[in-house]
Parts: C-alpha cells; sequence; structure tokens
C-alpha cells in the first residue's frame, strides 16, 4: 500500500514537473519580455525628459521664452536633419559634404538671427552650439524611442535584449550631451575646446586677424627663432571656424615647412584622462571636410604633419572642462616649443589649435581669465559624481543586504 502511493506519488510529481517544464518555456520569456520593456520604457521617459531640458535650454538662451511664437519655431527645429549625399560614385563626394555643410550651418544661423536676434555674435555662436546639443539629445531620443515601440509591435525578445545592453552607453551620452548643451548656453569651455586654449597661450598679446571667413583667426610670431603662424576658431563664442580654407590661404602666400595640429582624442578605457600624445596626420574630427583639405595640399607639397593630442573619454569631449585636462596646457607648450625648435626644414610653420572654442578668449590674458572657472565648475561636476556614486554604492548594500 505504501509503495502504491509512492509510486503514485512520483508519477503526479513527474507529471507536475514536466507541465512546470514546458509552461517556463512559454511564459518565461514573455515574462522577461514584459520586464525588458518596462525596463526600455523608463529609460525613454528619462530620455524624453533629457531632451525637454535641452529644448528648454535652447528657448531659455533666446530671451524670448515666453514667446508662444518662438517656442513652436524651437520645437519644430528640433526634427532638422541632413541627408547624406550619393556616395555610389566617390568622386567629388567631399564637395558634396562641404556644401551640404555649409548649407546646414547657414541655417542654424539664419534660425539664430530669427529666434534671438538682440543677442550679440558670440552669444549667437553659443547659441548654434546650443541648438545642435539639444538636437542631438532629442535624436537620441528619438531613435531609442523607435526601437521600443518596434519591440512593443512584434514582441522580439532578441530586439528589446540588444537594445537594453547598449542603454548604458546610451544613457552615458545622453546625460554627457546634457552637460555639453548647458556649458553651450552658458558659454563654458568643454574638454574639446583645450586645441583653441592652448592656441590661445602660443598668440599671447599677438596681434589676431580673420582668415577664410569671420569665424577663423590667425596671428604671426616668432618662437624659437622660426615665424609661426597659430591657427584656432574665433571665441570666445562656440565656432569651430573653417581650418582648412586658412590654412590654403596662408599655403598660398607663404613658404611653409610644417604644419602641427593640437586636439582633443578619445581615450582608451583606462588611459587616464588629460594624459599626452604624439604623432603624425592632422587631428581634426567631424565629418572630414577641414581635414581633406589639409591633407591634400600637404601630400601635393610634401609637408609634415605633426600633431599633439590630449586624451578624454567622448562623454568628457563634450561636457564642462575637466581641471585635469586644463592641467596639460604647460606640458603641451613645451612638446609644441621642442618640434618648433627641432625642425631644421626652412620656412614658416603653421600650428592649429583644433576644437570648439566656447568660452576660450583670443589671447593668452583672455585663456588665464578663464581658468579659475573651469577649475570651480570641474570641482562641482566631481562632487556631484562622487555623490552619485555614494548613493548607488549605499543601494547595492542595502539590497544585498536584504537579500542575506
Amino acid at each position: 500500500m505504501v509503495f502504491g502511493i509512492g509510486t503514485g506519488t512520483d508519477f503526479l510529481s513527474q507529471i507536475f514537473f514536466f507541465l512546470l517544464f514546458f509552461l517556463f518555456i512559454f511564459v518565461y520569456p514573455r515574462l522577461m519580455l514584459m520586464q525588458v520593456i518596462v525596463n526600455l520604457d523608463r529609460t525613454v521617459k528619462q530620455l524624453q525628459q533629457f531632451s525637454k531640458t535641452g529644448e528648454y535650454i535652447a528657448l531659455k538662451k533666446t530671451g524670448n521664452g515666453t514667446n508662444s511664437k518662438i517656442k513652436k519655431s524651437i520645437s519644430n527645429f528640433m526634427n532638422f536633419f541632413v541627408i547624406n549625399p550619393v556616395s555610389m560614385d566617390p568622386y567629388g563626394v567631399m564637395k558634396k559634404i562641404e556644401h551640404l555643410t555649409n548649407l546646414s550651418e547657414r541655417r542654424f544661423k539664419y534660425f539664430v538671427e530669427n529666434v534671438a536676434p538682440k543677442l550679440s555674435s558670440e552669444e549667437k555662436a553659443n547659441m548654434n552650439m546650443t541648438l545642435a546639443g539639444a538636437i542631438s539629445l532629442n535624436q537620441i531620443m528619438k531613435i531609442v524611442r523607435h526601437y521600443v515601440e518596434i519591440v512593443k509591435k512584434t514582441k522580439n525578445l532578441q530586439i528589446a535584449m540588444l537594445l537594453q545592453m547598449q542603454l548604458p552607453l546610451i544613457m552615458k551620452i545622453s546625460k554627457a550631451m546634457l552637460k555639453g548643451t548647458e556649458a553651450f548656453s552658458n558659454g563654458w569651455p568643454v574638454g574639446d575646446s583645450i586645441g583653441p586654449h592652448i592656441a590661445s597661450y602660443l598668440i599671447g598679446d599677438a596681434k589676431t586677424k580673420e582668415i577664410a571667413d569671420d569665424e577663423t583667426l590667425f596671428a604671426k610670431k616668432k618662437i624659437k627663432g622660426k615665424n609661426v603662424f597659430i591657427l584656432r576658431a574665433k571665441g570666445p563664442g562656440g565656432r569651430l571656424g573653417k581650418l582648412g580654407f586658412a590654412v590654403q590661404e596662408l599655403f598660398n602666400k607663404n613658404k611653409i615647412s610644417k604644419i602641427i595640429t593640437i586636439d582633443a582624442s578619445a581615450k582608451f578605457e583606462g588611459e587616464k584622462t588629460g594624459s599626452i600624445a604624439e604623432g603624425v596626420g592632422v587631428a581634426i574630427g567631424g565629418i572630414g571636410v577641414e581635414r581633406e583639405h589639409i591633407e591634400r595640399i600637404s601630400t601635393v607639397k610634401n609637408i609634415p604633419l605633426d600633431t599633439i593630442v590630449v586624451k578624454m573619454s567622448n562623454e568628457e569631449a563634450i561636457m564642462p572642462m575637466r581641471e585635469e585636462i586644463l592641467n596639460t596646457v604647460p606640458r603641451v607648450l613645451e612638446i609644441v616649443e621642442d618640434n618648433i625648435k627641432n625642425t631644421k626644414q626652412k620656412g614658416s610653420i603653421i600650428i592649429i589649435g583644433v576644437g570648439n572654442c566656447t568660452g576660450i578668449g583670443n589671447s593668452k590674458k583672455e585663456a588665464i581669465k578663464i581658468e579659475p572657472l573651469i577649475r570651480k565648475i570641474s570641482k562641482i561636476q566631481r562632487r556631484k559624481e562622487l555623490k552619485e556614486k555614494q548613493e548607488k554604492r549605499k543601494f547595492i548594500n542595502r539590497i544585498t543586504g536584504m537579500n542575506n
């Protein structure tokens, strides 16, 4: 009798196990999908908040934040886009890209002129960069939302998991972009401003002149017995300048022996922010139009291309400048002077301070003047990050303690 009951119980247990197993196979993926969708929805809401904040920062910058017409114009402009040119036939594609880039810049300037005509020329330049940051935030949000909606419609767990794996990086970039948008609005130097900042030190109190267009400057002076042309975008507004055209113009009128570019560069994980590296080539990021001009000229004339970069993460390049980045200035200046001193070729040297010059004036005096603000903002930023890490650690310890 006991044996019979035991056998029946084992048989029922096996049936229950198999039922549970099949139920687990069919139900668990759905439960997992629901959990992932909830997490994705939460992220989209955060990104929407970032996008709205970026739009508000741009609206506030106009000085007409209460005007309903301006609000609508800013909101519509958040969807601005540029279509890449046809590249099936590569011949002439750089000309097409350059043309579209120029059209895009003109559209930004025209829009800023309409929504904020009372701003100064430097403030309008900062407004351009603020709008670019706000548009980027809006674009990130729309792309993530697009894939979340696809996951909801198709119930595709694979797409959901792939998207979820990317969320930490997406959120990191979005938070940095929001801080960068705030920096552009306030005219604070960002990590990418290190090139123009060093160029200002090299310019010293030398007289600057516009070259190529009204957004690019150069100064001529003697350094270590050599004639040196120092190029950079015009500050302290947020500009990038037409550096390629400026180099071409200097080549047409002068004998050039070398080109040195100074720029921010993406670091590898594990490298310290503020590491300095030397190499060859043209250290100009972006779409590549300016770099193409310089590379083509230097190739034809067989001109050496030296480059000095300050390492930072992609996020640090668009965030307010960190103190570690600012502290590289003396060392980079020393490297530049040694490079000039060791140049044996006859002719002038072109030094290009590459990067967004928001907050960076056009002389050494103005560069030094902004440094206390950079250090102050960097310390505030570091305190906030430390507080966030401590709160996260406390939360993890609390959850771990509950589980134990």
